[in-house]
């Protein structure tokens, strides 16, 4: 059974910094790409941006330069490092395959930009 685990959220100051962890419980190489998604309240899960199983990696425009995506393949983890961040950037965030299963959705791990 395919578990993913989201960390790392909080509370954050505008022009702050997070990384989030996203932890599979198997492989990494069980998914063609792994993306981070993220959703607000009245609003569709959207996708952050992803990595491909060949380390290929694409962005939403609204966070081009300010996060990166990088995985450890030893610890099957996926992260999201987050700079500069915005109020906007106010969300759930989750990982899951990209494209998603329904499968596989977590509990995400809630970020707060806010002073």
């Amino acid at each position: 059974q395919v578990q993913l685990v989201e960390s790392g959220g909080g509370l954050v100051q505008p022009g702050g910094s997070l990384r989030l962890s996203c932890k599979a419980s198997v492989s990494l190489a069980s998914f063609n790409a792994m993306g981070w998604y993220r959703q607000t309240p009245g609003k569709q899960r959207e996708l952050v941006g992803g990595i491909s199983r060949g380390g290929g990696i694409k962005y939403v425009d609204s966070v081009k330069g300010r996060f990166i995506i990088f995985r450890d393949i030893t610890k099957r983890t996926v992260y999201l490092e987050m700079n500069s961040l915005r109020p906007e950037d106010t969300a759930v965030y989750y990982c899951n395959s990209n494209p998603p299963s329904m499968a596989y959705w977590g509990q995400g791990t809630q970020v707060t930009v806010s002073s």
